[in-house]
């Protein structure tokens, strides 16, 4: 996390939650970092790498467990499975633990088997490939389905540990559910859940907008990070104009995103990226701000 500016007292909530391997509930205001707080999560604590089959077999039904989109072959691959002087088990492939997103396109059919007429194997669902990683539901409530079905949907598997899914002919077989299950919202989480639901889910953190101090910060960090000097007066001056003016709350994606569009109107005007010159500030924030 060394590229996050990330309050101790956040760290202290998230360490746990993170070490606890199992569900984690963010919640708080769009902007903040939730999604990327998850990716560092899943960086940090699925640092080996794991095997899984290619595919496994259910009284003759095929169900395809590898997919090449959602998981990333392991580095070592080779030099793991064919070492000299061993036969390698080619039902099996070494991958980096998964982490695997979805957003406001997850739908209930996306969470059980996926059968394939033509080639005539199912397909596993997303929680499936998750297991020995994370899954991260991003934006939770945008979702096509209501959110109520989705959180009856995981009620079993997160106290559980284990998940049901349906064949085509209707049988329903039992999986593992070894998940580190992550929902992101930006929503309030009173309109989404209940009280039944939250008790499943082991740690409620609110990602909060950033201190001032935080902010500067992040401004300074994002500076260096983009090779534009930081300008002390040219700060204060941005402070004044667009956030003081208009009582505009701090967000800890604004840094970031207010200096990629100077450079953006810079290139373009054909002058340096300056943090002290108020014009390029007033371009860049008057483009990036809508007031609603």
């Amino acid at each position: 996390m060394k590229n996050l500016i990330v309050s101790k007292e956040m760290l202290d909530v998230l360490g746990p939650a993170a070490n606890s391997g199992t569900s984690i509930f963010l919640y708080g205001p769009p902007g903040n970092g939730k999604t990327t707080l998850s990716e560092a999560i899943g960086r940090v604590i699925l640092g080996d790498d794991m095997w899984i089959p290619y595919a496994i077999d259910v009284d003759g039904q095929v169900i395809q467990m590898y997919d090449s989109v959602n998981h990333e072959l392991s580095d070592d691959q080779s030099t793991v499975k064919y070492k000299v002087g061993q036969v390698g088990d080619a039902r099996w492939v070494r991958i980096k633990r998964p982490i695997i997103i979805v957003g406001g396109e997850l739908t209930m059919a996306n969470l059980d088997l996926v059968y394939d007429s033509i080639n005539k194997f199912y397909q596993a669902p997303f929680q499936v490939k998750a297991n020995g990683g994370m899954f991260l539901i991003d934006d939770f409530g945008r979702q096509q389905v209501k959110p109520i079905e989705l959180l009856n949907r995981w009620i079993v598997p997160l106290e559980k540990k284990y998940d049901y899914l349906t064949l085509a002919n209707g049988r329903k077989i039992e999986m593992p559910f070894r998940v580190m299950i992550i929902f992101s919202t930006n929503m309030d989480p009173k309109d989404l859940v209940d009280d039944a639901f939250l008790r499943r889910i082991k740690y409620k953190i609110l990602v909060d907008n950033p201190t001032a101090q935080q902010f500067r910060d992040l401004f300074e960090l994002m500076c260096r990070l983009r090779k534009i000097p930081f300008d002390e007066r040219g700060y204060a001056y941005l402070l004044e104009r667009w956030y003081k003016k208009f009582a505009r709350d701090f967000r800890f994606v604004h840094p970031r995103d207010l200096l990629s569009q100077m450079k953006d109107i810079a290139a373009y005007m054909e002058v340096p990226p300056d943090m002290g010159n108020t014009e390029l500030i007033d371009r860049a924030a008057a483009s990036y701000f809508v007031e609603l």
